[in-house]
């Protein structure tokens, strides 16, 4: 089992995040790991993304080429990294930011409205945990439990108080995922 992931967003949506506590859960779990961040030129609001491999197997290297999962956050991302999936792979979009559906039949695609359910949960911080769940619920690569286990190696000790609120993001994730899931069977 390896599983290539690309999370790509603009920055300030914690995208970073996302790919910092996958990996830690993947070394929680005693997986091979590895986590590169990208970052465009600009200062504040350009493009971010990062590449995280969980592995059964030594990582090669930890650049991704054609990834077994994305997940976008807004439309420059969708549009820069749906055409490098595997055949069968998952995309996860943003559907709060982004109108466009997917162009591929042979990937599973998943629509969650993650800065929507962040505003109901009444933190906007959170849509990337809702993005986290939603991946976690229907990747089963690692357990939600490994994420939150890593929050504090990820987010320090002074924001353990935030975990009670992304821990509610995250299954709200889940939760979109599997009513999609049930949709489609």
């Amino acid at each position: 089992m390896e599983e290539r992931i690309v999370i790509a967003g603009f920055g300030g949506q914690g995208v970073m995040a996302i790919g910092q506590l996958l990996t830690y859960a993947g070394m929680i779990e005693d997986k091979n790991v590895s986590w590169l961040p990208s970052y465009g030129p600009e200062m504040r609001g350009g493009t971010a993304n990062c590449s995280v491999i969980i592995s059964k197997e030594p990582v090669g290297s930890p650049v991704v080429i054609n990834s077994t999962t994305a997940i976008v956050m807004n439309r420059p991302s969708l549009d820069k990294f749906e055409p490098s999936l595997d055949k069968d792979g998952r995309l996860f979009i943003n559907s709060s930011l982004i109108s466009k559906k997917a162009e591929r039949d042979d990937i599973e695609v998943y629509y969650i409205p993650a800065n929507e359910i962040a505003s109901e949960l009444g933190n906007p911080r959170v849509a990337n945990m809702i993005m986290l769940g939603a991946y976690v619920e229907a990747a089963k690569t690692v357990k939600i439990e490994s994420i939150l286990e890593g929050f504090t190696k990820v987010f320090g000790e002074k924001r353990a108080h935030l975990l009670p609120i992304n821990k509610e993001a995250l299954e709200k994730g889940a939760e979109v995922v599997r009513e999609q899931i049930k949709v489609r069977v």
